[in-house]
This record gives structure tokens, sequence and C-alpha cells, in this order.
């Protein structure tokens, strides 16, 4: 009897050894496409941009350029907490936000007194940290956009639909017209999650 238990695992294991090759050797054939398709020339690598560096320490290389922030007055980061006045304004929240930015408010057109004027809610006695940008946006609110003139340094802000972004500005006009010169931001609603 053990004869015929040791000829039965031999069997078994020649039928798994079969079933293995087999099964591996499957073929098909190769897809090819109908229409041949032209292939791009990849794109030369641009040679990296230069940005010289110095020694800051022992361990630490500094890069001698400016921020993005120092680029684009906008994009600098800001954490205020505005004066608890029982009487502050949106324009008083703008113009504290404003402070040491480098920015001023433009106050010509009667239309924008309106918003200057309305009381500042409690959620935006602190803002921040968020960039300048972001917390001019947010004390204003989604009825207004932001136009700022990097020229004269200005941020001015008009209904959206209106035409009065050129009218903005006051002073004589120098150098390139206004509307070159006016950069608009739409208004940035807050993904779930974010806080408001």
């Amino acid at each position: 009897m053990p004869a015929v238990h040791v000829s039965r695992r031999l069997a078994g294991a020649g039928l798994l050894a079969a079933a293995l090759a087999s099964g591996c050797a499957t073929t098909t054939e190769p897809l090819v496409p109908d229409v041949i398709e032209e292939v791009a020339a990849a794109p030369e690598p641009e040679a990296p941009e230069y940005i010289p560096v110095v020694r800051y320490g022992r361990y630490t290389l500094v890069e001698l350029a400016p921020m993005a922030a120092q680029r684009d007055l906008l994009l600098q980061t800001i954490d205020v907490s505005m004066p608890e006045d029982a009487r502050a304004t949106v324009g008083d929240g703008l113009r504290h936000a404003l402070k040491r930015s480098g920015y001023q408010l433009c106050e010509t057109t009667h239309v924008v007194v309106e918003l200057y004027a309305l009381p500042l809610p409690a959620a935006h006695l602190h803002l921040g940290p968020m960039t300048l940008r972001d917390a001019l946006l947010t004390l204003v609110g989604p009825a207004w956009e932001l136009h700022a003139d990097d020229r004269v340094r200005q941020v001015c802000f008009e209904r959206p639909g209106s035409n009065a972004g050129a009218d903005l500005v006051s002073g004589p006009p120098s150098g390139p017209p206004a509307a070159e010169a006016v950069q608009t931001f739409p208004q940035m609603l807050p993904l779930s999650g974010d806080r408001p």
C-alpha cells in the first residue's frame, strides 16, 4: 500500500507542474492601433535659472532673491486684530488692514463710500494669518471686486459688472493708461472644512 500512496503523490505533483507550465505559456496578439500617432520630440530641458546664494551661518544657504510676498505686496501674510471700537466700520477695518502694507485705500466714488460706512462685523475683528488680498476680500464681502493699482499703490473696490474700474483711481493720468495697470482679483469662496 505504501507504493500506491507514493505514486499518487508523484502523479499529483506531475499534474500540478503541467498545469503551472501550461498556465504561464499563454500568448496574446499585440494590440495594433488603427492610427499611428506622431511621436512629438521631447522638449529640450531648459537651463536652470541661476539664483545666487550666500552662506548664512554654518549650515544655512540663503537665496539672494526677493520672496513672492516682496514682489507682489498683496501676497504678504497678515494677522491683524482690529481696535474694538463700538463704531468701527468696514472702511476703518480696511484702513487698519492696509497699515504698513504699502497700499492705501482709494476713496473717490460715492458707490464705495456706502461700502466704507457699513458696520464692521464682529467676525472681522480678528483676521489672519492670511494674505492681505484674502483679508481685504473678506472685509468687503462677495458683492465687491478688488482692484489694485500697483503704479500708485492704491486698492479700490467696485461692484461686479460695473465699468468704473479706471475711474476709481484718483490723480492725473501719467504713464500707461489706468486700465492696463489695474489687477482684478475675484472673490474666493472658502472650501468646505475651511474656516469662514
